[in-house]
Formats: structure tokens, C-alpha cells, sequence
């Protein structure tokens, strides 16, 4: 038998007004409330952060503030995974209240997709304030509140359940990430914010007419009721497009990912990891969620189309990234050709397809988040990314050129590592769907390959030239700790991925399911 919200919440009352101290039940109220908890928490720290005075003039007091919030909402998050439900294709801890009266709500829940992607956020954001030790040199406490607040909004991203919810924390983030490299950027970094807060705009404002759209033609904007009513076939089409534009930018898609290598040049390190470790990942999240999820037909329709751009994005980019001086646009035209790999894995609307896509953006998170944290590294001590600046310190600073090796093996896909099993399960998703596609992707593999070993040869290999190189100090204690938190998942998870795999298992076979239940049906 199912029982109703309100049956839900009397039985709830009537065991408080019994046994008002069951420990129990206090349990289960906090459970009821623990994903507005993980929202609000990082902005919570954040308030308390700009309206507390600092007793240092460097704010470092703000910055054990930011640490401490950062981590318990880590530890929150666990936490959940722990008690989440992996044998179920529900969305759990949902919370549903009314906001403006008959038109949206805050609903938020999570399943097995969305789950992963909060513990990376919550994750990799006491990393980036741990880093900003020495990469922010000026107005700390504004930084940490912008990490914070970030936080927050990405977190919503991958909890809401409705569209209107949904677009609103997907927009957000822009704010704090154009103030963190408009602010805290290099030379150019106006020019860089506002062509990344211009291009992810526009997609965006289409997005925004196929919600109200959305709402126009079911009466809804809630994610479940739209799962269940469906969307006519006759307007999957537009509708689909409209949330491409957004997502295809965010992601970032070719051919408009221009806004990415720029925006990852001029951002500090702690930008450049949000960045490519969570942002990038958003659009991931969205097109499993909804453009698979509620216009079945239309992806259908345009998955040659993905295929194509994909194929472009994996093969382009990566012999643009041969051709790369600078060390951190090279990494970012990589993640390009990453992320090609995962908007290939989904549309194949295979279990291992889109299992492999999940894994692997969950390894670029954490790896790519370590090789911006190792290009911070030397930048902090030569204030030069450029690759020609480098070379033979491997001698110099061992213990870096050692964890450096480890992340640009994960990078191309390395059998032990994180990349390899995201990749591969996404290229198995490909030959069962198209076996061109998965030769041609294969390749891709290949030139990844090869410019992330020219990398680290012309950085840690050959011959010392550079005098100044000799006064380079290895790791401290804030990067090893950093360095080390990232290499510890990205090998264990190498080696067993099955936590992964069986936490998202359910959830894809349902998705997939529904959607070719759809396809069948036409709707």
C-alpha cells in the first residue's frame, strides 16, 4: 500500500506527541531534511564568514571557517551515500514545498546518478580552499565566500527535481565563478569572464523558454510528474534543442568550447578546478536527466548528431592540445576531448555506454582537478605555465614529478587508474550501438595519449637549461595533502569500481528502460 505525503507527515506526529525523545525518529527528521542541509550549509558558512570580522589581517581565520564547513558537509554527504538506498529506482529524500502557490516548488531528492556527483562537489571544494594558501594573494575572506556560495549552487543543481529549481541553481553558478575570474584572473581576465558569463547566457535564456514551454503544454514543471505524464513527440524536437544550447556550451561541446581554455587560462587554480572538477559536469548531469529522460524521441532523432560532434570534440581537440605552449590550456582543450567521450557514452543508450559516462566524469573531476593543482604548483614558484619554461626537474622535486605521472597516466586512460575504467566502459557502450563511431573514438584514445606524455617529458624530463629551476621546492605540506586525496580515489576506484558502478546501477537500467518503453510508445 502507498501512502500519501500527509499520511506520511500525521503518522510522523502522532509517534513524536507518543514518544517525543525516540531517537529514532529524531534520525528520520533529519534525514527528511538532509539534502536542504547540504544546499544550504556552504552558504550558511558563507554568511557567517562576511559578517564576522576576521582577526588577522590575511583572514585566516575565514579560511578554518570555510575548511571546517567545507568538510562537515563532506562528511554529511558520505553519510548519505551510506544510508541511500542503491537497490531502488525511486528518488529518495525528497523534500517538496510550495514556493509560489500553484506554479513551483522546491522539490529536491537524489537517486543513484545524482548521488555521486554531490560527494565529488562536496569533495573537491575543501581541496580548493585548502589550495588557496598560496595561489590568492588578495581579498581571501571574498574568495572563500564565492567557493562557498558555488558550492551551494552546484549542489542544488544535482538535487532538484524541478525544472524551474533546476534552471535557477544552474544559472547561479555563474555568478560566483564570473566574480572569481573577473576578480582573482590573470591579465585578461575580464575579457575571459565575460565571454564565459556571455556564451553559457545565451544558451541558457533558450533553456529557460523550454521550461516555461514545458509548463505551458503539461501544466507542470515538477521532474517526476513530467516522468510520468511524458511529452508529446510533437514538440520534443524544440524543446530538445533549446536545452542542447545550454547544456552543449556548458559541457563544453564543439564548436563552442572556446569560452573553456580561456576562461581556464585566466581563472586561479581553485577556479580552474571548480571548473572542470564539478561546472563541466552539470551539463553531464543534464543531459542524462533530462534530455534522455523527458525527450526520448528527440534523442532519438539527434543522437547522429551528438555522435558527429562528439567525434569532433574527442579527435580535434586533442591534436589542438599537441599544439599547446601553455600547460593549463592543454589540460583544458584535454577535458574537451574528455568530455566528448562522456556525451558520446550517453547517447548510446547502452547500460555500459552510459555507466562508463558517469565514471568518467567523476575521474575527470578528480583527475583534471589534480593537474590544474600541479600546473598551480610550479606557476606559484616560476609564475610561468608555459611548457618551454620547464624541463628536468624531476631531479629537483621528486615527490611532484611522482603524483604528476600518476594523474597524466589517469589522464590517458591508463588500466589501474580511474580514466581507464570510464573510458572503456563507454567505448563498450559504442560498439554495441555503432561500430564506427567506437573505431573512430578509439583514436581519440590514441592522441590523448600522446599529448599528455609530450607533456610531462618536456616538463619533467630532459635536460635542466633553466637556472632557475633549481630553486624549486618540492611539495609542501598543503599540496602533498591535496595531491595525495586526490591520487587515493582516483587509484581505488581504478582498481574497484564497483561502489560506483553499483550505486548508479539501478537508476540507468530504469532510465533505460522508460526510454525505450517511450520510444515503443511514442511519446
Amino acid at each position: 500500500m502507498k501512502y500519501s505525503r500527509s499520511d506520511t507527515l500525521l503518522y510522523e506526529r502522532t509517534l513524536l506527541i507518543i514518544d517525543p525523545i525516540n531517537p529514532l525518529l529524531l534520525l528520520a527528521s533529519v534525514l527528511c531534511k538532509i539534502l536542504s542541509s547540504l544546499i544550504l550549509l556552504p552558504t550558511i558558512g558563507a554568511l557567517f564568514i562576511l559578517f564576522t570580522k576576521s582577526t588577522s589581517g590575511k583572514y585566516q581565520s575565514s579560511k578554518y571557517v570555510a575548511l571546517f564547513i567545507s568538510l562537515a558537509n563532506f562528511l554529511l554527504s558520505l553519510y548519505l551515500w551510506h544510508v541511500f538506498d542503491k537497490n531502488s529506482v525511486d528518488f529518495q529524500f525528497v523534500e517538496n514545498r510550495e514556493w509560489l502557490s500553484g506554479f513551483i516548488n522546491y522539490k529536491v531528492g537524489i537517486d543513484g546518478i545524482s548521488i555521486l556527483f554531490i560527494i565529488l562537489t562536496t569533495f573537491i571544494t575543501p581541496l580548493c580552499i585548502i589550495s588557496v594558501n598560496n595561489s590568492v594573494k588578495n581579498r581571501l575572506r571574498d574568495f572563500l565566500i564565492a567557493i562557498l556560495i558555488m558550492e551551494s549552487f552546484m549542489i542544488g543543481v544535482f538535487c532538484a527535481l524541478d525544472l524551474v529549481v533546476f534552471y535557477l541553481f544552474f544559472e547561479a553558478g555563474l555568478i560566483p565563478m564570473f566574480l572569481i575570474i573577473g576578480i582573482w584572473g590573470g591579465e585578461r581576465r575580464v575579457y575571459s569572464a565575460f565571454k564565459f558569463f556571455l556564451y553559457t547566457l545565451l544558451g541558457s535564456v533558450l533553456m529557460l523558454i523550454a521550461i516555461i514551454s514545458i509548463y505551458w503544454i503539461s501544466g507542470t514543471t515538477d521532474v517526476e510528474k513530467l516522468y510520468e505524464i511524458g511529452i508529446g513527440e510533437q514538440y520534443q524536437k524544440l524543446l530538445w534543442l533549446a536545452f542542447f544550447s545550454s547544456f552543449a556550451v556548458k559541457t563544453p561541446m564543439w564548436p563552442v568550447h572556446t569560452c573553456l581554455p580561456d576562461a581556464h587560462v585566466e581563472a586561479p587554480t581553485a577556479g580552474s578546478v571548480l571548473l572542470a572538477a564539478i561546472l563541466l559536469k552539470m551539463a553531464g548531469y543534464g543531459f542524462i536527466r533530462f534530455s534522455l529522460g523527458l525527450f526520448p524521441s528527440a534523442s532519438e532523432v539527434f543522437t547522429p548528431l551528438i555522435y558527429a560532434l562528439s567525434i569532433i570534440a574527442i579527435i580535434f581537440t586533442s591534436l589542438i592540445a599537441l599544439m599547446q605552449e601553455d600547460m593549463k590550456k592543454l589540460i583544458a582543450y584535454s577535458s574537451v576531448a574528455h568530455m566528448g567521450f562522456v556525451t558520446l557514452g550517453i547517447f548510446t543508450i547502452q547500460q555500459q555506454g552510459i555507466e562508463g559516462s558517469i565514471i568518467q566524469m567523476i575521474s575527470h573531476g578528480l583527475v583534471s582537478a589534480a593537474l590544474f593543482l600541479c600546473v598551480g604548483v610550479v606557476y606559484d614558484r616560476m609564475h610561468s605555465r608555459l611548457i618551454n619554461t620547464y624541463g628536468g626537474i624531476v631531479s629537483i622535486i621528486p615527490k611532484y614529478s611522482i603524483l604528476f605521472m600518476l594523474f597524466t597516466l589517469a589522464a590517458l586512460g591508463l588500466p589501474g587508474t580511474s580514466g581507464f575504467v570510464g573510458e572503456f566502459l563507454i567505448l563498450m557502450g559504442a560498439f554495441k550501438d555503432n561500430f564506427l563511431v567506437a573505431v573512430i573514438a578509439s583514436l581519440g584514445v590514441i592522441i590523448g595519449a600522446a599529448y599528455m606524455l609530450w607533456l610531462y617529458k618536456r616538463v619533467i624530463f630532459g635536460k635542466l637549461i633553466n637556472n632557475d629551476l633549481k630553486k624549486m621546492i618540492d611539495l609542501n605540506r598543503s599540496e602533498s595533502i591535496i595531491l595525495t586525496s586526490l591520487a587515493i580515489p582516483t587509484l581505488f576506484f581504478g582498481f574497484y569500481p564497483d561502489p560506483l558502478i553499483n550505486t548508479i546501477e539501478v537508476s540507468i537500467s530504469d532510465l533505460i528502460e522508460t526510454y525505450n518503453f517511450r520510444l515503443a510508445s511514442k511519446i
